[in-house]
């Protein structure tokens, strides 16, 4: 691969970010269609230097703030909702090794990430009791090494992955995150993902078979729960910020539609569709849908970036909650706007061939990542009793 560019500041990568979404929402719906997995499309996103703008400055990276990571994001959304989501755990550990690593560690991964090398993840087990039961083992060697044994699912950008991030627990049962090279001995990635959104996210199974790794390639994450922190709120800005993208993208491609071919309905007197008041008034209800999830999406990244600033068990409080308002109202719009896009546009807009029909499956397969509920009670409980959000990585 092309050696990366690196990206100097913000507003480099938000126009690096736009020009890249447009280039992808061009091949979007035919990429779904066949479920042609986007390599070529992820190199391009690897050689453009997005991928390393959250490496800090000192090591040679933009350090953008989470409210333009954030864009950057909501931006490929509006194009590809698939090819959005394949960073997403990248980012995340990407933040682990800034927050976890040793001098040495984030030295080595920050320059992999400047040479545009890519982080998959396997985090998620299948069977087991809920979604932090995690049985995969990391065995500890004499020579101070370790062997890792498990099976995992939902592992997104795995299969395009130069390193592969692994949640494991050590003898002692606490959590630790495995940096695992892609080639190594004893690891498979299968591409056995048959989701009915999302389809080319490759987000298959992964199986590590006594693979070897040696100590510096792994890191202590439990750690990263014992204090305040913004691993979660950091991991759910950015799936807040793809559904707004969906739902943007959703209320844009049904706006052409229906200024391009629609008809109108006889009973409205319309001579054409964008004149029928009841669509008219539709579509100002869809924009305040997306207006209000882009309203929120941005207070979460400025909450985030104020904690980030000065990091306190309030801050950090205040962040995720700010970001469970963001990701709920994101996810609802999605759905709601991506479904409405038939609505508003027609019978003809449900023609297979044309594949609208994906920002509505992209929009449900990607919500059901964790439960709104959840973050509507937690948002609750601090309404009425102050009482702060748990600290886990899902909030």
């Amino acid at each position: 691969m092309t050696a990366a560019h690196v990206i100097a500041d913000d507003a480099e990568a938000l126009a690096v970010a736009a020009a890249l979404a447009a280039e992808f929402r061009a091949g979007a719906a035919e990429r779904d269609a066949e479920r042609r997995l986007p390599r070529a499309e992820l190199d391009r996103l690897s050689r453009s230097g997005l991928l390393a703008v959250t490496v800090p400055a000192d090591h040679g990276g933009a350090d953008v703030t989470m409210g333009t990571l954030a864009e950057i994001f909501r931006l490929l959304g509006t194009a590809d909702a698939s090819l959005a989501q394949i960073p997403q755990s990248h980012f995340v550990y990407t933040n682990v090794i800034r927050r976890q690593g040793t001098e040495r560690q984030r030295k080595f991964f920050f320059a992999e990430l400047l040479a545009g090398r890519r982080f998959g993840n396997a985090q998620s087990e299948a069977g087991t009791k809920h979604v932090q039961d995690i049985r995969t083992r990391l065995e500890p060697r004499p020579d101070g090494s370790y062997r890792l044994t498990g099976v995992k699912h939902y592992s997104t950008g795995a299969l395009f992955a130069d390193w592969i991030p692994v949640l494991a627990r050590v003898p002692d049962d606490t959590l630790h995150v495995a940096y695992v090279p892609r080639d190594a001995p004893g690891l498979s990635v299968v591409d056995d993902w048959d989701g009915m959104g999302q389809r080319t996210t490759a987000s298959g199974t992964v199986r590590l078979d006594a693979v070897p790794l040696p100590a510096d390639r792994v890191l202590p994450h439990h750690l990263t729960f014992e204090g305040p922190q913004l691993h979660g709120a950091v991991a759910q800005l950015l799936h807040a910020a793809i559904d707004t993208g969906i739902a943007d993208g959703a209320l844009k491609e049904a706006a052409e539609f229906v200024r391009t071919k629609s008809r109108p309905w006889f009973e409205s007197g319309a001579d054409a569709a964008v004149e029928d008041p009841l669509l008219v008034q539709r579509f100002g209800e869809l924009d305040l849908r997306v207006r209000t999830a882009r309203a929120l999406l941005t207070e979460a990244a400025r909450a985030v970036d104020a904690a980030r600033g000065r990091l306190t068990d309030d801050t950090a409080a205040e962040a995720s909650l700010a970001v469970a308002a963001a990701k709920v109202r994101a996810g609802e719009a999605a759905v709601e706007v991506a479904g409405a896009l038939f609505e508003v546009a027609g019978t003809r807009s449900a023609l297979n061939s044309l594949n609208l029909h994906r920002y509505w499956r992209d929009a449900r397969t990607h919500t059901l990542h964790d439960p709104a509920r959840w973050k509507i009670q937690h948002l609750g409980r601090y309404a009425l009793t102050g009482t702060p959000p748990p600290r886990h990585g899902l909030l």
